[in-house]
């Protein structure tokens, strides 16, 4: 079974044609506006319209109002959501829809206390970021200090790139790894050549 790979942060409808042209299995849509690659509800609509089938479009929220997360629902095609705050367990789960759940991996954290408190997510995403902080800073953790553990499946995210992305996947074996800057040309603007070597780079580190 190869990785999964999702390009998050896009903006743009080339860029999320050309991931799925790459055999990509996710592309994410960012609805903070605390973020470069922030979309409104009107832009993230159009986007998702342009999803193809059987590439997962999922929609980053950081501590958003129920209110906020219900009138995304209501007008964009969405099929996974990712909360990269804060938010409680209950409140992920509040809406009827299977979730990621991202770890702070910049802060001191208790990964088997987040399995635990967050089991029923789809997985769990290691990011490189502070805890109150955004992702998407393409700052790297250590991941060689990840203990084992059961539970959610875990996607590898922060500070991937072209070239590092191959090592990570075999020093963590995850099930799946999630870009964005680490294919841009500027915040927001992927880079279709990067893009392209990250993925075959990908699937190089899962078959070694």
């Amino acid at each position: 079974m190869g990785v999964r790979i999702k390009i998050c942060g896009m903006t743009r409808v080339e860029d999320i044609e050309a991931a799925a042209c790459l055999g990509v299995d996710a592309v994410g849509l960012v609805l903070h506006a605390g973020s470069p690659r922030h979309l409104s509800i009107p832009q993230a609509q159009r986007l998702a319209a342009h999803v193809p089938a059987f590439v997962t479009t999922t929609v980053l929220f950081l501590d958003p109002k129920a209110e906020q997360v219900h009138a995304v629902l209501a007008a964009v095609a969405v099929d996974l959501l990712q909360f990269h705050g804060s938010e409680p367990p209950e409140f992920c789960r509040a809406f009827g829809r299977r979730y990621l759940k991202a770890v702070p991996m910049g802060s001191q954290v208790d990964i088997a206390d987040y399995a635990r408190r967050y089991g029923d997510a789809a997985a769990l995403l290691l990011d490189s970021h502070a805890a109150g902080a955004k992702g998407g800073t393409g700052k790297a953790f250590a991941w060689s200090t990840l203990p084992p553990m059961s539970g959610p499946p875990l996607i590898l995210a922060g500070g991937l790139r072209p070239d590092n992305v191959a090592a990570a996947i075999r020093t963590v074996r995850p099930y799946g790894v999630d870009v964005s800057s680490g294919v841009e040309s500027t915040p927001g603007i992927k880079d279709h050549a990067k893009m392209k070597t990250f993925v075959n780079e990908v699937r190089h580190g899962a078959s070694a």
